[in-house]
C-alpha cells in the first residue's frame, strides 16, 4: 500500500489579505491531528482550505483520493467533499428538537448514497445523547449544544472530521465534561480528526500527532511526544513545557492505592487505582516537576526515579537563570524523551551536559486521559 493511501496530504500557499499560507502537511488517516499555534497562524484557514470553503492555490489527497489539484483543474467543492466539520459554535437548527437536528444530516447522507458505516443509535450512546433528543437546542448547555454538533457532523457519514477550537466558547469545567466524550471519539470510530486549537491541554490530552504553526508557516510535524521534547522547538521552552506519553498500566498496589505504568524506558507510580490491568492511559509530565540526581537516591520520598542520558542543554548564557534539559530515559537510550527545568546554578553544579549518565526524579505524574 502507497504511504498516500493512508495519508492526508496537502499543500496551500497563497494570500488571504495581509496573511500569507505556505504549508505542506503530510498526516495519517487515523487518530487525532492537532493544528496546534497562536492566533492567526492560519489554523482555521487550512481546516477551511480542507473542507474547500476557502481556496488557495495547491494540492490535498485524501487517502490517495485527489480532491484538489490546480495544476490539472480538480477542485472539489465542499459538498463533494467527505467531511464533518465542527464549528467553535454549535449552530444547531433552532427550530429542530437534537433527534431533528441529528437526522438532518443522516437523511442526506443516505440520500447521497453514502454508505451508512457511523449508525444513530451508536453516535447517540458515544456521545451519551440519549436523555436529550426531545429537547429544544435553546434547552440544552454549551457542552451538550457541542456534543449534537458533533453527533450531527458523524451521522452525515464522513470520511475525515474537522474541529475547529469546538471548546473555545467553553469555561473550564465545562471543558473538561465534554473532553472525555472527544476522547472515545478516537478511541471507538476509525476515523481521522483534525482538531484545530490554540489550548496545549487540549492538544496534550486528545492529540496523537501534532502540526506546530506559526504566521502562515509549518515549524514542525510529527508524534506529540517527539515535538514536546525536541529542544530545536518553542514548546520546550514554553513556561508550561511538559511530554505526554502514553502508559499501560502494569501493577495496581491495593494496600497503598498506587498505580504502576509501563513506559518507553521505564515504569511510573501515580497515586489512585487508575483502571485495570494491560488498560493504556496518558500520562503528562511537566518540565517543573523533573530533578536529576548524579546518584541513585537511597531514601527519599519520590517514589519515580529512573536511569537516564542528557541528550542537550541549553546553550550557555550568564544571563539565563532556567535551563531547559532534554533526557532519555532507560539504560538503553532508546526510552521516552523527557523536559526538566533547572535553575543555572544546579546544572553547573551537578555538570550536567550532553552524554551525562544521570537518575531522574519525576515529582508529580498526572494522568490526562
Amino acid at each position: 500500500m502507497r504511504t498516500t493511501d493512508v495519508a492526508i496530504e496537502a499543500h496551500f500557499s497563497g494570500t488571504l489579505g495581509s496573511f500569507t499560507l505556505d504549508v505542506a502537511i503530510n498526516v495519517p488517516m487515523r487518530g487525532v491531528t492537532a493544528l496546534y499555534g497562536p492566533s492567526g497562524c492560519g489554523k482555521t484557514t487550512i481546516l477551511r482550505c480542507l473542507a474547500g470553503l476557502q481556496r488557495l492555490p495547491g494540492r490535498l489527497t485524501v487517502a490517495g483520493e485527489v480532491w484538489q489539484d490546480d495544476g490539472q483543474g480538480i477542485f472539489r467543492v465542499p459538498h463533494e467533499r467527505s467531511i464533518g466539520y465542527v464549528f467553535q459554535e454549535a449552530s444547531l437548527f433552532s427550530h429542530l428538537s437534537v433527534r431533528s437536528n441529528l437526522l438532518f444530516g443522516h437523511r442526506r447522507a443516505l440520500k447521497a448514497g453514502l454508505r451508512e458505516e457511523i449508525h444513530f443509535n451508536d453516535v447517540i450512546e458515544l456521545l451519551g445523547l440519549g436523555h436529550m433528543l426531545e429537547r429544544a437546542p435553546s434547552h440544552l448547555s454549551g457542552g451538550e449544544r457541542q456534543r449534537v454538533a458533533v453527533g450531527r457532523a458523524l451521522l452525515s457519514q464522513p470520511r475525515l472530521l474537522l474541529m475547529d477550537e469546538p471548546l473555545s466558547a467553553l469555561d473550564r469545567m465545562t471543558k473538561d465534561e465534554i473532553l472525555p466524550y472527544f476522547e472515545a471519539l478516537d478511541d471507538k470510530l476509525s476515523l481521522p480528526i483534525i482538531y484545530v486549537s490554540h489550548d496545549i491541554s487540549e492538544v496534550e490530552r486528545l492529540a496523537d500527532t501534532l502540526v506546530l504553526l506559526d504566521r502562515g508557516r509549518v515549524l514542525a510535524s510529527g508524534v506529540l511526544a517527539d515535538l514536546e521534547a525536541d529542544p530545536t522547538l518553542p514548546l520546550v521552552h514554553a513556561p508550561d513545557a511538559a511530554v505526554t506519553l502514553d502508559g499501560t498500566i502494569s501493577g495496581i498496589d491495593s494496600v497503598y492505592a498506587l498505580t504502576s505504568l509501563s513506559i518507553s524506558g521505564g515504569s511510573l507510580i501515580v497515586p489512585g487505582r487508575r483502571g485495570e490491568i494491560g488498560q493504556r492511559r496518558r500520562l503528562k509530565i511537566s518540565a517543573s516537576d523533573v530533578s536529576f540526581t548524579l546518584v541513585a537516591p537511597v531514601s527519599t520520598t519520590i517514589q519515580n526515579c529512573l536511569p537516564a542520558k542528557i541528550v542537550s542543554v541549553d546553550p550557555h548564557d550568564a544571563a539565563r537563570i532556567q535551563m531547559n534539559i532534554v533526557a532519555r530515559l532507560g539504560e538503553s537510550e532508546t526510552g521516552a524523551r523527557i523536559v526538566a527545568r533547572v535553575t543555572r546554578k544546579s546544572q553547573e553544579a551537578l555538570g550536567l551536559v550532553p552524554g551525562s549518565r544521570v537518575f531522574i526524579q519525576i515529582k508529580s505524574v498526572a494522568l490526562v486521559g
